[in-house]
């Protein structure tokens, strides 16, 4: 049995290049270890759910097509790496909106948990922003932020460990677990 239920993963600036706001298929670059890192922990049976807030749809910088189209090249290109996700979560909402699915709070999460029978205690939370991780840290769960987006803070919450990039984060997990990529006990 390996260590994590699932991985929760934030999009912009974990999966792809942090652009602002991406609203059209050109806007997705693959960041350089992310299709590796799903790849790996789809092999494990690890289901890779994606948690991802996109105000630029309650703000009106871009519609639910746009979205969609930019969500499509985002999963043809991990298919072409040889990765892929199993869901996709979305907050929709600008963050004066206080709705309970923008992260931090965890309405998406718990959904996600509901709706695929995961343990968010049991969870792998990985993301570029402190806001991506919160909610997995009350949980118990594992939580790594990345540098691949947001400059990171100098001092990090208890709980939080600090990676390189996607494919990082997923070695320090499961080394902070005493277990090895595979799920075998390390040393």
């Amino acid at each position: 049995m390996t260590p994590f239920s699932a991985l929760f993963v934030d999009r912009d600036g974990t999966i792809i290049e942090e652009v602002g706001y991406p609203s059209a298929a050109a806007d997705v670059r693959l960041l350089p270890g992310a299709a590796a890192a799903l790849r790996r922990l789809r092999t494990l049976d690890i289901p890779v759910v994606v948690v991802t807030n996109q105000s630029g749809l309650g703000r009106g910088r871009f519609d639910r097509a746009a979205f969609e189209a930019v969500q499509r090249e985002v999963r043809a290109r991990l298919r072409e790496a040889g990765a892929d996700v199993d869901a996709v979560y979305v907050c929709p909402h600008a963050p004066e909106a206080a709705c309970g699915c923008r992260k931090p709070a965890g309405g998406l999460f718990e959904r996600a948990a509901r709706e695929l029978g995961l343990d968010l205690a049991r969870g792998l939370y990985v993301g570029d922003r402190l806001r991506d991780l919160t909610f997995g840290v009350a949980r118990g769960g594992t939580a790594v932020i990345v540098a691949t987006g947001a400059p990171l803070p100098d001092e990090l919450p208890a709980g939080i460990l600090r990676a390189i990039d996607l494919s990082d984060a997923v070695e320090r997990a499961f080394a902070a677990t005493g277990s090895a990529p595979g799920g075998r006990p390390c040393g």
